[in-house]
């Protein structure tokens, strides 16, 4: 089969293409940001990238035009396929149909935590010896690649509650219909498609009517929202943790105690710290169990788990000065990795430098929520400017002096040179490039030879 994917560059596209050629499809694709690095694994992998949505590339004559979920109506390639009535489906479609179907699919769902916890759980079936398949947003170290498609029959998935396509407004994670469910969490994120939570809220439901009754759920019992989802209906097993009636997790001393509602008792030693990632790891953990692996060697592995890139990433140090990379962008996510890197550095001194570049973020939905999330930093360094849309300066005007909004990447990069010190802990979180703004730090801060 032949697959032409418009918006391949995607991180979710981009999976979907390694995977097609993996299994021995012909793959093309196209999209208006066909650059380094997924221009260059996609070419390795022998796939033909075009620049651009020309409706010319109609003349390839795929069997079928996969789309990304970021092509919408108005684009000239997609309206010459629908105007010629040509065969397309959604990227979720094509995958449910072509990669999924027949296999024990493990999704990792919620709003926070999934491509940790998609990596983790990965890493716990391989580790036991079964070759998982797996499709992740993100690079987890200890494979190297974001997507394979593995031996049957497990495939682990990290299921994202955005929206399928422009002619599907479900979220994609509908499509995947898991014998294994993740509920990591769940907040209210998306504003670009959602209009609140209770919306947020159908679509997991939705994930939760697709299940077996054989299937697991593994849900997350201190969030009230998962819990109005499964007060809605679940018909399949449901285990809890995180809450008094389920699993829970005690850490200390860099081990991590898991404890279940039957006295159940197993512990491990974890490479990332923070307690959302020691979380991550039980609900990792029992979704392991349910495929099989006992818990004892899912928490052994765990001291084999290299990490995912950007995610608490260290990108190097200069004149004692360290640089971190994260990928959070929502209120939540970021004070939840400021507290884990406060408890790897101590009292060392954490300058927060952050970039809002969501959708829900330019829209100033989560502003008010930011100071008490940089609340934990020693400093912040803000990216604002006139594209933002809301005023970063005086959103952040709670932090007091600990704030610093600069309006272009220079001259935040200029403020942070004035104010760094030796000993820094320098946390830069945004779910894009931001700029470079780690290595041109980095650079100028490099003792001159």
């Amino acid at each position: 089969m032949h697959i032409h994917i418009l918006g391949i560059c995607g991180t979710f596209m981009g999976g979907i293409a390694a995977l097609a050629r993996e299994a021995g499809h012909r793959v093309t694709g196209c999209d208006t940001n066909v650059y380094p690095p997924m221009s260059t694994q996609l070419e390795r992998l022998g796939i033909d990238l075009i620049e651009g949505y020309d409706p010319s590339q109609i003349a390839l004559a795929p069997d079928v035009f996969v789309v990304g979920n970021a092509v919408s109506r108005g684009n000239p390639l997609l309206e010459e396929i629908l105007d010629r009535g040509l065969p397309y489906v959604s990227g979720p479609q094509w995958l449910a149909e072509y990669v999924l179907a027949g296999r024990w699919v493990l999704a990792v769902a919620g709003t926070h935590g999934k491509t940790t916890t998609t990596s983790m759980l990965a890493w716990m079936l391989e580790d036991a010896g079964l070759k998982p398949g797996f499709l992740i947003g993100g690079v987890a170290q200890n494979f190297g690649v974001s997507a394979r498609l593995g031996d049957a029959p497990f495939f682990v998935i990290e299921a994202d509650e955005y929206d399928t396509a422009f002619c599907d407004k479900r979220s994609k994670f509908v499509h995947y219909r898991p014998r294994t469910a993740v509920l990591n969490n769940l907040e209210f994120d998306h504003a670009d498609i959602f209009p609140d939570l209770a919306a947020i809220e159908t679509q997991f439901h939705h994930l939760v009517r697709t299940m077996p009754r054989s299937g697991r759920i593994v849900a997350n019992g201190g969030e009230d929202a998962l819990r109005r989802v499964l007060g809605r209906g679940a018909w399949s097993e449901l285990e809890w943790f995180n809450c008094a009636d389920g699993w829970q997790v005690v850490s200390s001393g860099g081990m991590s105690s898991m404890h279940g509602p039957a006295g159940e008792r197993f512990a491990g030693r974890l490479s990332m710290p923070g307690r959302h990632n020691a979380n991550n790891a039980l609900a990792a953990m029992l979704a392991a169990r349910h495929a099989g692996v006992r818990p004892e060697q899912a928490l052994a592995s765990l001291e084999s788990f290299a990490g995912i890139r950007r995610r608490l990433e260290r990108v190097g140090e200069e004149a004692g000065v360290t640089v971190y990379d994260d990928f959070a962008h929502h209120p939540t996510a970021i004070a939840e990795t400021i507290s884990a890197l406060r408890s790897v550095v101590g009292s060392q001194r954490i300058v927060a430098v952050i970039e809002p570049r969501s959708n829900t973020m330019k829209l100033g939905v989560m502003k008010a929520r930011l100071p008490a999330a940089l609340a934990g930093a020693d400093a912040c360094y803000c990216l604002g400017g006139a594209a933002l849309g809301w005023d970063a300066a005086e959103a952040l005007a709670p932090l007091g002096e600990k704030a610093h909004v600069a309006v272009s990447v220079d001259a935040l990069v200029a403020d942070l040179l004035a104010d760094l010190r030796a000993g820094d802990q320098v946390l830069v979180m945004s779910n894009g490039s931001f700029g470079g703004v780690h290595h041109r730090l980095l650079e100028c801060l490099r003792p001159e030879v």
